[in-house]
């Protein structure tokens, strides 16, 4: 009995070989298959990125349009400005004009106070040109020596006034300055 128990164990021996051999083959096809997986998940990956870049350029192309649009929208009246400032110039030049009937200087009072308040609803600005001379605003034409009543780098005289559209400079006040 001895002999057929050392038998059945032999062939159990044998078994578990067979199993092993079968087991580290199933071991090397499941190698394989991760390399395809990894594969399909690395070009899953790569295509996420690539969608999460083009969302990214569509939201950043949405910004850009409606900054633009607003940008238009705020600026939209500057050509129309520039063109009626040298008309606004002209009235009051004519205004300053000795010997112009009542009628007649009211009448061109009216017009530039209506230019004047037309371009106040649209943002359009004078510039103050009073008080101490700014590159940003001002731009100077001539200088007159700066004495003790006058100090230097102040505004003497105003040639023509300047205009801003919000933060948007039209055209700077010409100035003379005290040097």
């Amino acid at each position: 009995m001895k002999g057929v128990y050392a038998l059945t164990e032999d062939i159990k021996k044998e078994d578990v070989k067979d199993e092993e051999v079968v087991e580290t083959t199933e071991t090397v096809e499941e190698e394989k298959q991760p390399s395809e997986l990894e594969a399909a998940q690395a070009r899953a990956d790569e295509f996420e990125n690539k969608y999460l870049r083009a969302h990214a350029e569509m939201q950043n192309i949405q910004r850009r349009a409606n900054e633009e649009r607003q940008q238009l929208q705020k600026y939209r009246s500057q050509d129309l400005a520039k063109a009626i400032l040298p008309s606004l110039d002209n009235l009051e030049r004519a205004l300053a004009v000795e010997g112009l009937t009542d009628d007649v200087k009211k009448g061109l009072e009216m017009v530039q106070e209506s230019l004047v308040h037309a371009l106040k609803e649209e943002g359009i600005e004078e510039i103050v040109a009073e008080g101490d001379f700014d590159h940003n605003y001002h731009m100077a034409i001539q200088t007159m020596p700066a004495d003790d009543e006058h100090p230097a780098d102040t505004i003497a005289q105003v040639f023509q006034k300047g205009y801003k559209l919000h933060d948007r400079i039209l055209r700077p006040a010409m100035v003379v300055v005290y040097n």
